[in-house]
């Protein structure tokens, strides 16, 4: 048993400073957000969209971006089609986007995107901005990232909100889920002068970073989260810009959300293994980037030592006879849920989505997030090497602003 113990304390102490630290950062989320500036139309983007079979869903992307309130001759949209079986690149075509075609094999979403920017970045553009397929632009999306850009970011990351979050619980969840890391994830390290955390989708760059990191040379899974270790890496701070914001179609099905939430949790330890170390060995320019981004890529293996911390607990209950401490799990648990449903309740009035239609969110929330502890525990063991598509049907229209 002093084994147990030992190993019951190890995990609660290494528990304990992560929530204190993101607790700690989480208060500045409290402080007014600052705005960019308007500022006249300046920075020429290049949308860059890596699809693989996305024929539902790939034309409304382009769509939104050609029909952006922002000069045409200051924004182009390219889609590069990758290991495709469908009509995706006959599709973006149609919609007016101008393809990229792969030289030599693909094998992740890193993949294609370094083939892109190779072709890229001879052409002269200011800054990029990459997408999922799935993905709609609000009508000023360019602008306020031209705002951002013409500010002095060199790095952003924008603001994404579910396109069906009452098409299911599942797609209500995720809806929330993103409403928790911009409004206090990304809005604390916002006010506090960290960066905010570029992953998934809607997040851009300048031309002059890309030519820094030697272009786009991304080995994992989690293209985006070892990307944003690179930038960290170099010293550049993501700039948050919540008033740019882009709809993304979230998965109705909880067993596909499982898989797709496995794939991230191995994506960032993945990450976390070939980073972390490169970024306490190097020296860089502003330290205080290179501690959030290590806490970040280290709380998967956090969450996944809570779960095995409330697995032990449960076992050392039942091996000691404990029943109090079984009493005690219980009522916690039913804690949890009651107050996970009324934070569901709290995050749909914040994010804008209303209570109508989000019954069975508000429900599923805790379930929801519970989630991800065994999801982290699992990765911790089973590492996961392969991308699978996740299935759109383009039917999810954006909720008003």
């Amino acid at each position: 048993m002093e084994m147990l113990d030992t190993v019951l304390f190890v995990l609660s102490l290494s528990l304990k400073i992560f929530t204190l630290y993101f607790a700690a950062v989480a208060v500045f989320a409290l402080r007014r957000r600052k705005r960019f500036p308007r500022s006249a139309p300046q920075t020429r983007f290049a949308v860059v969209v890596a699809a693989r079979n996305e024929e539902a869903v790939i034309g409304n992307l382009v769509c939104s971006v050609l029909s952006q309130e922002y000069p045409e001759a200051l924004r182009d949209v390219y889609v590069v089609p990758n290991n495709c079986t469908d009509f995706t690149e006959a599709a973006a075509a149609a919609a007016g986007a101008e393809i990229i075609h792969c030289l030599g094999p693909v094998s992740s979403k890193g993949d294609a995107l370094h083939q892109a920017f190779a072709q890229l970045l001879p052409k002269g553009y200011d800054a990029f901005l990459v997408f999922d397929a799935d993905n709609v632009l609000a009508p000023d999306y360019l602008s306020r990232m031209n705002d951002a850009f013409a500010s002095g970011a060199q790095v952003c990351k924008s603001r994404t909100r579910a396109q069906n979050p009452t098409a299911s619980g599942v797609a209500g969840c995720y809806g929330l889920y993103n409403v928790i890391f911009d409004l206090i994830w990304n809005r604390a390290r916002a006010a506090c002068g960290l960066s905010a955390k570029l992953v998934g989708t809607g997040f851009g760059f300048r031309r002059e970073v890309l030519e820094h990191l030697g272009g786009w040379n991304t080995s994992t899974i989690a293209e985006d989260a070892e990307f944003a270790a690179q930038c960290a890496g170099a010293g550049y701070r993501v700039c948050w810009v919540p008033d740019a914001l882009n709809y993304d179609e979230e998965p109705n099905c909880f067993r596909l959300s499982l898989r797709q939430r496995k794939r991230w949790c191995s994506g960032v330890m993945q990450v976390a293994k070939q980073e972390v170390g490169r970024l306490w060995r190097t020296g860089v320019p502003r330290p205080a980037l290179r501690w959030d981004i290590t806490m970040f890529l280290l709380a998967p293996f956090t969450q996944a030592a809570s779960g095995l911390l409330l697995l032990l607990g449960i076992l050392a209950g039942v091996l000691t006879g404990d029943a109090t401490g079984l009493v005690v799990a219980l009522c916690s648990l039913g804690l949890y849920c009651v107050g996970g449903m009324a934070l569901g309740v709290l995050l749909c009035l914040l994010g804008g989505y209303g209570l109508q239609g989000m019954t069975k969110t508000i429900v599923l929330f805790p379930v929801f997030m519970a989630s991800w502890l065994p999801l982290q525990v699992i990765s911790l063991f089973r590492d996961t090497k392969q991308w699978y598509a996740v299935a759109h049907n383009g039917q999810g229209a954006p909720i008003a602003r």
